[in-house]
């Protein structure tokens, strides 16, 4: 910001004007510097909402993007001639690939190909399929114990079944180079999304499930913490800091929004999830699933009993519900004009994309709903939206990512029998990592454009992001937000469309309307 000599004949009116100007300048170029915590970043992003998705890796996703089929019936994609290239399948892996199968398009006019079985994606069997980097083993190793045909765990999804996420990348940015950010299934995934750290379960070592306090399945959150958890499953608690933490010693609304986690009723102060939906094969699926959801994991985050904010106007403030809400409550609070400076989202289960009880299409309607609505609000000049998924569900992919967390237990196979690397002396165990790679966009008017970003970054990469924007510091003991690259590469602040750089698209075919607004294109 340029500097200015304000002469004492100044009128106040023009004293006021010059100020309004420069803060205009000051936005534009570094964020606001207002002093709301709210409105106080280091960028123009004002409100960041991640919608975090369920088991997908990037080449089942987008392994020939841009390239589509386009057979007659289906939604149709058709990629600008200037659409850059992928870390994609290429000739030789679709049709000589060092696996016992070649990866097959999955049709989506044929219904067993769109509601799918689902995929082993443990621990130490995804280490196993990637045979020190040979990335082999996927149809012995990782293909579901419910597929009747094994070679499905290698078959992908072009833009004319997943034609959404493919417009959303043509329009705006995605990367072809992020990963989990260690191996195995949800809540590993969704920890590391909050708090980059999967060690410091004050709970007891579960086989295959929590091993030297570290989590490595997918244990629910104990009873204290929430009431809709499954009494029979294993349970697991975790210490330590998360995001939340962070975001409230600064004063910052956030909220993490799930699907069924409003009760749908309370006894004796107890709450039950029992909401449910239809997904597109007719199959009847209980929308929350409590290892989804990572705040309840910490008893400083817990809403244990479900409990509903105290009112709209508390939305995303500290009260009753700890930040912790059912989904409806975003657009209670968005319409309100309340929108939380840090928003997680999380779909009901039929609607996550989840290979076994969900499906590319249903995700696709969760999707694209949410984001017509996000970018019809006055809001969406200063939102960006992160798209990212919690785990591959052991869905094949060609690429290995570099190892920036070693590990040396008998769970980990990636390097050798017992090892992930070489960990440092006094390193958590059983976090070997990087992962899978996965799908990775996002979506603002301040995204680039067409842009695929090589950047290597992970889970963290997100949560890096939130304490950098605003200011809240590290998680700290170990936490992998330390390693993680920035998302900045897939962001142009200084050349924004200024809120004017829409998409919106027809929910059931990933199509863009005939109203759609895009200026950019």
């Amino acid at each position: 910001m340029h500097s200015r000599t304000l002469w004492a004949a100044v009128t106040v009116v023009l004293v006021t004007a010059v100020a309004a100007a420069l803060a205009a300048t000051s936005h534009a170029e570094r964020g606001t510097q207002t002093t709301s915590s709210d409105s106080t970043t280091t960028t123009p992003i004002k409100h960041l909402v991640v919608i975090f998705q369920e088991n997908v890796s990037f080449d089942h996703y987008f392994g020939t993007y841009p390239n589509a089929t386009n057979p007659p019936g289906e939604p149709s994609f058709r990629p600008s001639p200037a659409t850059p290239s992928v870390d994609g399948l290429s000739a030789a892996l679709l049709t000589n690939n060092p696996n016992t199968a070649n990866p097959q398009r999955l049709d989506p006019q044929v219904p067993s190909q769109v509601v799918t079985c689902d995929q082993d994606h443990n621990y130490k069997d995804e280490q196993t399929a990637f045979d020190h980097g040979l990335m082999d083993k996927f149809v012995q190793t990782l293909a579901g114990s419910s597929c009747p045909d094994k070679s499905i765990v290698m078959d992908y999804y072009d833009g004319n079944t997943v034609t959404a996420l493919w417009n959303y990348a043509q329009h705006f940015a995605m990367s072809d180079n992020s990963f989990s950010t260690g191996f195995g299934p949800s809540t590993p995934g969704a920890l590391n999304l909050i708090s980059g750290q999967t060690h410091g379960a004050t709970t007891p070592d579960i086989p295959n499930t929590v091993d030297n306090g570290t989590i490595i399945g997918d244990p629910r959150p104990v009873a204290a913490n929430d009431d809709c958890t499954v009494a029979t499953a294993p349970k697991a608690a975790m210490s330590g800091t998360n995001i939340g933490d962070l975001l409230n010693k600064q004063n910052i609304t956030w909220g993490w929004f799930q699907g069924g986690f409003k009760p749908s009723s309370v006894v004796n102060g107890m709450a039950a999830c029992a909401s449910a939906h239809k997904n597109l094969a007719g199959a009847t699926v209980t929308d929350y699933i409590p290892h989804h959801e990572p705040f309840q994991y910490f008893s400083s985050t817990a809403n244990p009993h479900h409990l509903p904010p105290s009112s709209v106007a508390m939305i995303g403030h500290s009260d009753r519900a700890n930040h912790q809400y059912d989904l409806s409550d975003f657009w209670a609070a968005v319409n309100a004009g309340n929108m939380p400076a840090v928003t997680f989202l999380k779909a009901a289960a039929y609607e996550d994309g989840h290979a076994g009880y969900s499906d590319p299409l249903d995700e696709q309607t969760f999707l694209v709903d949410t984001l017509n609505a996000l970018q019809k609000r006055p809001e969406w000049k200063s939102t960006a939206v992160v798209i990212a998924y919690d785990d591959s569900d052991g869905w094949y992919d060609h690429q290995i990512g570099p190892i920036i967390s070693p590990s040396a237990t008998a769970d980990d196979t990636l390097s050798g029998l017992g090892q992930c690397g070489t960990p440092k002396a006094g390193a958590y165990q059983d976090r070997c990592g990087y992962g899978p790679r996965q799908p990775l966009l996002v979506i603002s008017p301040f995204a680039k454009t067409n842009f695929v970003d090589h950047t290597t970054t992970d889970q963290t990469s997100i949560l890096r992001f939130i304490e950098d924007n605003w200011s809240t510091g590290r998680i700290g003991n170990q936490s992998l937000d330390a390693l993680a690259s920035p998302l900045n590469n897939m962001f142009n602040f200084r050349n924004s469309q200024e809120g004017d750089h829409a998409l919106i698209l027809n929910p059931k075919t990933g199509e863009p309307t005939d109203n759609q607004n895009d200026q950019g294109n």
